[in-house]
């Protein structure tokens, strides 16, 4: 199931995040939440952020797989949205508000397509 790379990949994403907010609370002696830290806040955004729009493209991007989409559009689907979560993680690391649109515009346009390919795809019967 070619799906599982992408899983397998956005985890390390999810991973990545998590280690961020890990790191900066143990460097701000944070317990729990942000404390207050505006670095830790935004780092809090990227990974909540990749947390809610992961799991719903993953599931659709696995029922498209499932479903008969061929193996090229689930590549196809799963880099882009990776690449997508990426520019977009990075871009709230950064401060960068240009990139979190240009990643959100990529996320949307691949939910939005994975909609589409799963209702072609469909089996009715």
């Amino acid at each position: 199931m070619v799906t599982a790379l992408y899983a397998s990949v956005l985890a390390g994403l999810m991973l990545w995040l998590s280690l961020k907010v890990i790191n900066l609370r143990k460097s701000a002696k944070v317990p729990y939440s942000d404390g207050g830290v505006d670095e830790l806040t935004i780092a809090r955004s990227a990974q909540s952020n990749a947390a809610d729009y992961i799991p719903i493209t993953l599931i659709l991007l696995g029922l498209a797989e499932h479903n008969g989409a061929g193996a090229l559009l689930i590549h196809l689907f799963g880099t882009v949205f990776f690449f997508g979560r990426w520019i977009h993680a990075n871009a709230i690391l950064n401060e960068d508000f240009k990139g979190r649109v240009r990643g959100m515009k990529i996320t949307f346009v691949c939910i939005i397509g994975l909609i589409i390919l799963n209702l072609i795809y469909v089996p009715l019967l």
